[in-house]
């Protein structure tokens, strides 16, 4: 079925002042939550660093990185106050523990496309109790290994770009020529067929939630295309499952508070200028704008 514009929920302040959930007062790292981070394969710690700092610096109380054990130095100092669960494999992912002790679990910035990694995220899509947030080289397994879409959790959260969400959908895929219409009706029959969110990123970012309703973040600017703003974005989603927002809260705040952010380094640096670590810099102005914005 064609999607009318009316469909569509354009997200404003006033609908984030709602989802928002304020850090209480005697709040402590206890209660605000414990993320794991599944990220990193050798030679692409960065994609680890950008996902963990923007999910610390989100709000999240407490944050474990499953990273392959060549990871360990650089992200021992890059990311202190993360705790690290080094995989024996110092190239990429192979384990996955048998116990969870994590609120929320992100998924996929730079881990690789290894068999044995595939592996790995098919056991964590099994013994996961709770949605997930799956996004990058996660979303690239499952589309070499389309038999993991019946272990994905219901109500988790994909995160694809165009070329993800074409590699998801395989033969199904709109033509080269298609537009972003065609790609919102392809992205909700596969949100609804799997029971999970899809934020289909671009601009603007849409939200396609389970039952088809779509909703598109306003905000958002060209230079966030930069290498790692989908980790940074990952990192922040992370981080609000983790603080019990529901789903499609998490989805839609995530992805307004990476663009808002992502919109004041645009004013303060330039477009051409910025990077995906600029983002996370500005996060503070995006809180601010919902907070105070009347």
């Amino acid at each position: 079925m064609a999607i009318h514009p009316d469909d569509i929920l354009t997200i404003d302040i006033p609908l984030l002042k709602q989802i928002f959930r304020p850090r209480p007062d005697d709040a402590h790292k206890g209660t605000m939550g414990h993320a794991l981070l599944v990220a990193g394969s050798r030679g692409m710690a960065g994609a680890a660093i950008l996902a963990a700092r923007a999910c610390l610096h989100s709000g999240v109380g407490k944050l474990t990185i499953h990273t392959p054990a060549s990871n360990n130095v650089i992200l021992q100092c890059s990311v202190p106050e993360a705790i690290l669960m080094l995989d024996d494999n110092e190239r990429h992912i192979t384990q996955a523990p048998t116990h969870f002790v994590w609120d929320a679990i992100g998924v996929g910035p730079g881990i690789g496309t290894s068999e044995e990694t595939a592996a790995v995220l098919g056991q964590y899509m099994r013994t996961v109790p709770f949605p997930m947030v799956l996004d990058a080289d996660a979303l690239n397994l499952i589309a070499l290994h389309p038999e993991l879409w019946e272990f994905v959790p219901a109500w988790s959260i994909l995160t694809p770009h165009l070329g993800e969400m074409r590699r998801l959908l395989g033969k199904e895929a709109p033509g080269a020529d298609a537009g972003t219409d065609a790609y919102l009706e392809a992205a909700r029959d596969l949100a609804t067929a799997h029971k999970v969110h899809i934020v289909l990123k671009g601009h603007p970012t849409h939200i396609i939630c389970p039952d088809g309703h779509i909703t598109r973040c306003p905000w958002g600017n060209s230079g966030m295309a930069t290498p790692g703003s989908g980790d940074v974005l990952t990192g922040i989603i992370t981080s609000l499952m983790a603080q019990r927002y529901a789903p499609p809260h998490a989805a839609m705040f995530g992805v307004c508070l990476h663009a808002l952010a992502g919109d004041a380094a645009a004013h303060h640096l330039g477009k051409e200028y910025m990077l995906a670590s600029d983002i996370i810099t500005h996060l503070p102005e995006a809180f601010h704008t919902i907070k105070e914005t009347t």
